[in-house]
């Protein structure tokens, strides 16, 4: 079990000398003068990044505890609430409790009366866990005997009473360590005022003709627009190839699909935020994923970037050998 006790005194408001009687933390607490408290609760699938995300939550000065049985979690909302140094905390719980899973969302209806908690739950495409595993050559917890992917489907079964009460889902299966560590610090730093621009946005490049991405929240098709594939000179290049870029968008109709998407993101994305949206992927596709979906993702991604959103690029069928 690692912990982790960060020293946060309380501040507490100097009464007059002749009123110095004791101030339960309670009132406290009501007239403003304790940090707010809250508990998250970490879960999720097996080689999603769970032992990192804790580690970050550490880090960020959370009381960090690993595997806490799940009858003791409310005891533990309890201490963190009436504790004097622990303002915030962090615990995982995940598939090692078994069939004791079923009870967390009880438990949790309980443990958010005593004390503000987010439930955030960390999941990965099969694809991408299976290649963690094997990288990592570390067995399933699920494993005795099986193999990965099965192991896999049936570890997603046994959470799925704890993904349903989930505040936060969060796909990692194209985020390195550093991208996730970046996204908890943006969703979870202290000390610093929220942003109404609090969302993480992912704009995924992909080809038709290999199918759609899983993870897209919303997609894109950019096959109406000429195709540079049939253009010599392109045909060898992407579309983040200055000539690519500059032979896409000369045409009227990839200004008026640029201005119109754009419109529509900043109409939608402060209503994403505001249903606890953190995280969003939108798709754009052409036929091969090499040229107009490239160029229109990077687009998109200034575009946002310029209206405050945070927001990063990916091509996943872009051959990245070439210009």
């Amino acid at each position: 079990m690692a912990t982790h006790a960060p020293k946060v005194s309380a501040k507490v408001k100097k009464l007059p000398a002749k009123a110095k009687t004791k101030t339960s933390s309670k009132e406290r607490r009501r007239l403003g003068d304790v940090e707010p408290r809250e508990l998250v609760i970490l879960t999720g699938l097996s080689g999603s990044g769970k032992a990192s995300a804790l580690k970050t939550f550490e880090d960020l000065g959370f009381y960090s505890v690993d595997n806490l049985p799940l009858e003791l979690i409310p005891r533990f909302a309890d201490l963190v609430a009436k504790s004097a140094e622990i303002t915030h905390a962090a615990m995982v719980v995940d598939v090692r409790e078994g069939s004791r899973l079923e009870r967390f969302p009880s438990i949790l209806a309980k443990v958010k009366k005593v004390l503000p908690t987010r439930v955030v739950f960390l999941e990965a495409s099969d694809d991408a866990l299976v290649r963690r595993f094997s990288e990592t050559r570390r067995p399933h917890p699920l494993g005795r005997g099986e193999t990965v992917p099965t192991s896999i489907r049936a570890e997603r079964r046994r959470l799925d009473p704890v993904r349903n009460v989930a505040d936060i889902l969060l796909d990692t299966s194209r985020f390195n360590v550093h991208e996730l560590r970046a996204h908890i610090n943006a969703q979870f730093t202290r000390g610093v005022g929220k942003s109404d621009r609090n969302l993480t946005i992912s704009v995924t490049s992909f080809g038709f003709k290999n199918g759609v991405p899983s993870d897209a929240d919303l997609v894109f098709d950019v096959r109406f627009l000429p195709n540079p594939h049939f253009v010599p000179e392109f045909r060898a290049l992407t579309g983040k190839h200055p000539k690519v870029a500059k032979y896409v968008r000369q045409f009227p109709q990839t200004r008026e699909f640029l201005d119109k998407v754009t419109d529509m993101l900043t109409f939608l994305l402060p209503h994403y935020i505001h249903e606890g949206k953190s995280y969003l992927t939108i798709g754009i596709g052409c036929t091969g994923g090499q040229h107009r979906s490239v160029m229109i993702a990077e687009e998109l991604k200034k575009r946002l970037g310029a209206a405050g959103y945070r927001a990063k690029s990916s091509h996943r069928d872009m051959p990245h050998k070439l210009g």
